[in-house]
């Protein structure tokens, strides 16, 4: 009976301590792109699908980490697109569409965001202007996504390579085991 009292109390504390952590205020494109025109910052989009394997694991390891949930909430807008969403929208006079394929389909706005690569994780980094700068495909674990972070929030991209930034940069971003 101990054990099951014990086993609930921590559960119990977990889930407190889960529910008072800071998370990411993800926002839509549209919203991202008029706050940027108020309030100059840049874009960080994650393009996702519902049945991603990896798209799950960022969600549960990368965009979890506090240093990277505090670092985009201060230097990022923040957008989720699921690549697949069937609603319409519409940018300046263009609107993008859902287009069906096979079993799946996908929408047009995540073939323009990703140069028509459609791979799933894939992190997208629009600038002030409202134009892409990076796209990187894949599952990016805590310390390479916040490396990005930084390259890109701290503007060393305009000064050096992201190979040279990750020579001297070193993240407090915390990998899974």
């Amino acid at each position: 009976m101990r054990k099951i009292f014990v086993f609930g109390l921590v559960a119990l504390l977990n889930l407190l301590y889960l529910s008072g952590q800071e998370k990411i205020k993800w926002i839509g494109i549209k919203e991202a792109l008029i706050l940027s025109q108020k309030e100059p910052r840049k874009i960080i989009i994650d393009v996702y699908t519902d049945w991603c394997g990896w798209c799950k694991v960022m969600d549960r390891t990368t965009f979890m980490d506090t240093n990277i949930i505090k670092y985009i909430n201060e230097n990022f807008y923040a957008v989720k697109f699921n690549a697949e969403q069937k609603e319409d929208i519409t940018l300046g006079d263009k609107t993008y569409k859902y287009v069906p394929s096979g079993t799946r389909g996908y929408h047009e706005l995540a073939a323009v965001l990703l140069n028509g690569k459609l791979g799933y994780p894939s992190t997208v980094v629009i600038d002030e202007k409202a134009a892409i700068i990076d796209i990187r495909a894949g599952y990016l674990k805590p310390s390479v996504f916040d490396t990005i972070l930084n390259f890109y929030g701290g503007n060393h991209h305009n000064t050096t390579t992201l190979t040279e930034f990750t020579k001297s940069y070193v993240s407090p971003a915390m990998d899974p085991q």
